[in-house]
C-alpha cells in the first residue's frame, strides 16, 4: 500500500510539470487573459483572498470545543500505549461564501489556533503496570477548508480537510524496555505535524456540530531541511490535486465537494502512512511517534 501512495504522489508531480508545459504552450493570450478575468469560472481573486488575509477579512470569529478519543504508536516501541481521551479549545476566524457560483454550493475556511489536552486519566482506562500511560499537552495553528453544499436559509454541509503545525509535550510513564527511545520525548516540547478530515453540520447561523479524524506525528527531533523537503512535496502534489478538483467543479459542480473530500483526505493519510516509517519521507530519517484520533464537538460562531 505504501508503495501504491509513493507511485501515486510521484505521478502527480510528473504530471503537474508536463501539464502547465503543455497547457502553457497551447493557450494564445486572448485565452490566458479570458482565464485571468473570468473571476467566477477561476475564482482567482477570491482564492487569492481565502489564501492570504490570514483570515481576518471579512471573516467572523469562532470557538470550537472538541472531545476526542486516540491511540499513541511508535514503530519500534515494545510496549502497548494505554489509548487516551482528548479535550480541544479553538479559537480563531470562519469565512463562508458561495462556490464556483452557485448559490447552493458553499466554500468553507477555518483557521484558528488551538490548545489540547491528550491523558488516560479522561479515559479512565484502567492498566496492568505493562501498559505506557500518557499525558500530553498540545499548542498549535489550524487551517482547513471545505465545500459543502446549503441545506436552508442558515443551514449547510460542509466536507473538509485540513492540516496543523504543532509542538507537543509528553510525559510518560512505561515500562524499562522503552526507556530510551520514549526519553526522546519525555518531558520535551516537540514539533509535529498533522492532517485531518471531517464533516461539519451548520444547524443554525451561529452553531456547527463537527466529527473529524486526524492523523498526527511527533517528530523526535526537528531536521528543518528534510522537513521542508517533505512538506514542498507533499504541498506540491495537493496543489496539484486542487487543480483538478477545480476542473471538476467546472465540469461537474455538485459532484466536487464529495470528490474533493476523498482526493484530499486520501492524499493527506497516504502521504501520513509513509512517514510513519521515515517521519522526513522521503527523505532518510527516523520512525515518528504516530496518533490517530477520532473527534467530535461543536463550533460557535458569532
Amino acid at each position: 500500500m505504501k508503495i501504491i501512495y509513493s507511485i501515486i504522489i510521484s505521478s502527480l508531480l510528473v504530471y503537474q510539470t508536463v501539464g502547465f508545459t503543455q497547457e502553457d504552450s497551447s493557450k494564445t493570450s486572448d485565452e490566458w487573459k479570458w482565464r485571468w478575468e473570468d473571476e467566477d469560472k477561476w475564482d482567482w481573486k477570491r482564492s487569492w483572498d481565502d489564501d492570504f488575509d490570514f483570515g481576518f477579512s471579512k471573516s467572523r470569529p469562532a470557538i470550537s470545543l472538541n472531545y476526542g478519543l486516540a491511540q499513541m504508536d511508535r514503530k519500534d516501541v515494545i510496549g502497548d500505549f494505554v489509548k487516551p481521551n482528548l479535550l480541544e479549545l479553538k479559537l480563531g476566524y470562519i469565512k463562508e461564501r458561495q462556490a464556483f457560483g452557485k448559490d447552493d454550493l458553499v466554500l468553507l475556511t477555518y483557521r484558528n489556533v488551538y490548545v489540547a489536552n491528550e491523558s488516560n486519566k479522561l479515559a479512565g482506562n484502567k492498566t496492568n503496570g505493562l501498559e505506557i500511560e500518557s499525558e500530553m499537552w498540545r499548542v498549535g495553528f489550524e487551517r482547513n477548508r471545505g465545500y459543502g453544499y446549503k441545506l436552508g436559509e442558515n443551514s449547510s454541509i460542509i466536507l473538509f480537510n485540513g492540516y496543523t503545525l504543532n509542538w507537543s509535550r509528553v510525559d510518560f510513564k512505561y515500562p524499562s524496555p522503552d526507556l530510551e527511545t520514549l526519553n526522546l520525548y519525555d518531558e520535551n516540547f516537540r514539533f509535529g505535524t498533522s492532517g485531518f478530515g471531517g464533516i461539519s453540520f451548520k444547524v443554525i447561523d451561529n452553531l456547527m456540530l463537527d466529527a473529524s479524524y486526524e492523523s498526527a506525528i511527533i517528530f523526535q527531533r526537528h531536521l528543518f531541511w528534510k522537513w521542508a523537503g517533505s512538506a514542498i512535496i507533499e504541498s506540491a502534489a495537493q496543489g496539484l490535486l486542487d487543480k483538478f478538483i477545480d476542473e471538476i467543479f467546472e465540469s461537474s459542480p455538485y459532484a466536487g465537494p464529495v470528490v474533493s473530500f476523498v482526493l484530499k483526505n486520501a492524499l493527506t493519510y497516504g502521504v501520513y502512512e509513509l512517514r510513519k516509517d521515515k517521519m522526513n519521507w522521503p527523505f532518510k530519517s527516523e520512525s515518528p511517534l504516530t496518533y490517530d484520533q477520532f473527534k467530535f464537538g461543536l463550533t460557535f460562531v458569532f
